[in-house]
């Protein structure tokens, strides 16, 4: 699996006082997209053994997402990692094929039992290469 999509609708708990989904939730959004990809792509092994964290996001928010609109949220990780770190790239697009917001995050990966950062080997980045 190279790339991962989730459909997502804006619930009136993800709107603001601007009427549009607030920047708070897309970054909720990026995070459960990305970890959806890990959840459907990664052997068990590798689940029961790792985690991710954050370390670094840069969002564009393109567009805004009205109350009951949906997007289509989707991930990829273009490059190979780096040590313990890979970027992750999101994309949300509407119905109308427009995207309202994109991003690129830094992950990295911890051993679970541990907490400490691991390197991430060939194996454990094959399922989300393109």
């Amino acid at each position: 699996m190279k790339d991962f999509t989730l459909p997502l609708t804006a619930t009136p708990d993800a709107i603001d006082e601007l009427g549009h989904v607030n920047n708070a939730v897309w970054v909720q959004w990026i995070q459960q997209v990305a970890t959806g990809h890990w959840a459907a792509a990664a052997p068990q092994a590798h689940k029961d053994a790792y985690i991710w964290v954050i370390v670094r996001h840069e969002i564009d928010y393109l567009r805004p997402l009205g109350p009951g609109e949906t997007v289509t949220g989707r991930t990829w990780v273009a490059d190979k990692p780096h040590g313990a770190k890979f970027d992750r790239f999101v994309e949300f697009t509407g119905e109308d094929g427009k995207v309202h917001v994109r991003a690129r995050t830094v992950w990295a990966m911890l051993d679970k039992a541990s907490g400490r950062p691991v390197r991430i080997t060939d194996e454990i980045a094959a399922p989300f290469l393109g």
